[in-house]
């Protein structure tokens, strides 16, 4: 008989080891409160998506004082430490960086997107969430569907968060932080949802 994995006990990692799989691997990870979480690989429909809104963000900004980033780049949290690495971020002024046992990241982001995958909603929609909120310098926080279309635009306007869901590929979302705009037809091509 095959054990279920959720009944198996977990490993608590320190933050030590942790910061050691972080200098060696290959991969990029994330540490949540003693678990050690790989953030690599995906589905050929999140590599897509997370492509459209770099392009598209990208030569939205050029020219500008913003500059976009891939998931390679750590996001420092207040809370939840030591880092997060979202799918895309933007930030516009000069990019704060702060190095963290060795590994670079930013401090100021002004727009974080994450591209949701069935074992990431979860947290991306919640603790991902508080932790990216809590950054002073953070205005908008982007959840993106990976299996129909959808959209998540949280904006903070008087230091309030407001929450806005886009489903139909015909609209477009203004992103007043970074002055651009998300279609979703452009965010979504090249993925077939059936």
């Amino acid at each position: 008989m095959v054990a279920n994995p959720k009944d198996l006990p977990r490993r608590h990692y320190t933050l030590e080891e942790y910061f050691a799989l972080e200098r060696v691997g290959e991969a990029r990870y994330e540490y949540w409160d003693g678990e050690i979480v790989c953030m690599s690989g995906g589905t050929p429909e999140h590599a897509i998506i997370s492509g459209n809104l770099y392009l598209s963000l990208g030569q939205q900004i050029a020219g500008r004082k913003c500059r976009a980033f891939t998931a390679d780049m750590a996001i420092k949290t207040p809370i939840m430490p030591p880092y997060r690495y979202p799918d895309l971020s933007i930030v516009c002024g000069q990019p704060d960086y702060e190095f963290v046992e060795g590994i670079g990241t930013l401090t100021n982001p002004t727009l974080v997107i994450e591209v949701l995958s069935p074992g990431s909603e979860s947290r991306d929609r919640n603790e991902k969430r508080t932790a990216y909120q809590a950054l002073s310098s953070l205005q908008e926080y982007i959840l993106v569907s990976q299996d129909a279309p959808h959209i998540t635009h949280y904006l903070k306007q008087n230091d309030q968060w407001s929450r806005n869901d886009c489903g139909d590929l015909q609209m477009t979302i203004e992103l007043p932080s970074v002055g651009c705009r998300l279609s979703l037809v452009e965010v979504y091509e090249g993925v077939d949802f059936n």
